[in-house]
């Protein structure tokens, strides 16, 4: 260790009862001392996003340091952490940064035309847009790509989603795939690096949707409160003219009939607990008339027996009631579930069908 030099020792100042930095000591040497000191202790540091400049001098410091007394370890990392604990509040720093803090907090079309005007670059690292993408996703880039393009893209992901995405395609492509990763021994991280941003390119070049969710979601939702005369005209409309859309739109609506399939027992008594006892008479008394005998019937038979017989006093000594007024209760019930599973207070079933797809 004859070679080694050690750094000026720093003095103790009993006066204040600190340890005074030494004057001489720079700030990039202060950075080597801190980040090997943490690299000691086992701290994950991304210093890869850091830019290629700084990385490369804290590499040169590093390396020309040697030996660094306890006193003046001591005095860097109280002014390091003396300087940490007076930060109130920090930016991202650049427009990348602020695009990823603003992420679903300013409109797609803003964030588009922002992250446009900056350049892909300034966007940030291109391969975390593309590893948080889906299976889905992904599969549409592998579609439209080359066959080593789609290997360098398979070996960046993680297992699970590589897999998932392999179990995507068809077999003959699959395998062309796997065996172009054999071939990527010798791709250069530039190379990785200049794809990302390529693929990154085309996600921003592509156009963003209006909606955010497809058209049978949205036609269901809003037939859901709609009235059924209406919700059966505008169904039997679909079928004639678009019977795939409308088998779409089918699975996406949810009626009061649909109460029995979609809605397990033990959560009747919390939905009728949203909903005015007036109103869910109305529906009960009017549910047969309305074809949705089977409906009342499940929800009369999942309440404790007192309330059950409450209600089934009740609907006997109402009678009739309009259709429309039937209908109206029958929405509102609808509703009060649909907000119950917007909120995450409740999980319908899914239907088998919807499984499958």
């Amino acid at each position: 260790m004859n070679d080694m030099t050690t750094l000026p020792v720093t003095t103790a100042s009993k006066a204040v009862g600190r340890i005074i930095p030494n004057p001489t000591l720079s700030k990039r040497a202060k950075a080597a001392i801190v980040v090997r000191l943490l690299i000691n202790e086992g701290a994950d540091i991304p210093l890869e996003e850091l830019p290629a400049e700084l990385q490369a001098q804290l590499t040169h410091q590093m390396g020309a340091m040697r030996v660094v007394d306890r006193v003046t370890l001591a005095s860097v990392v109280e002014e390091f952490t003396e300087a940490l604990e007076s930060i109130g509040l920090s930016f991202p720093g650049g427009i990348a940064g602020a695009l990823d803090a603003l992420d679903g907090r300013i409109s797609r079309d803003t964030a588009a035309r922002l992250r446009k005007e900056a350049g892909v670059r300034a966007a940030g690292d291109p391969w975390k847009r593309l590893l948080a993408l889906s299976p889905t996703d992904l599969q549409q880039i592998v579609e439209q790509e080359s066959t080593e393009v789609a290997a360098v893209l398979l070996s960046k992901l993680d297992v699970q989603v590589a897999a998932a995405l392999l179990g995507r395609m068809s077999g003959s492509e699959a395998r062309r795939i796997t065996y172009a990763i054999s071939l990527t021994g010798d791709v250069t991280p530039a190379a990785v690096d200049r794809i990302g941003l390529s693929l990154a390119a085309q996600l921003d070049a592509q156009p963003i949707p209006a909606f955010g969710t497809a058209a049978a979601q949205r036609l269901g939702a809003i037939l859901n409160s709609s009235s059924t005369p209406t919700r059966d005209t505008v169904m039997t409309g679909l079928e004639e003219s678009d019977s795939v859309l409308a088998d779409a739109v089918r699975k996406a609506i949810f009626t009061f009939g649909n109460i029995p399939e979609r809605v397990e027992p033990r959560d009747i008594p919390r939905v009728l607990r949203e909903v005015d006892q007036s109103t869910v008479v109305t529906a009960l008394t009017g549910a047969e008339a309305a074809g949705f005998a089977d409906a009342r019937d499940f929800i009369l038979d999942n309440m404790s027996g007192r309330m059950a017989d409450q209600l089934r006093e009740e609907i006997a000594e109402t009678g009739k009631v309009k259709a429309s007024d039937c209908d109206a209760a029958m929405t509102t019930i609808v509703a009060a579930i649909r907000g119950m599973e917007d909120s995450g207070t409740l999980v319908l079933v899914v239907k088998e069908e919807e499984e499958e797809d």
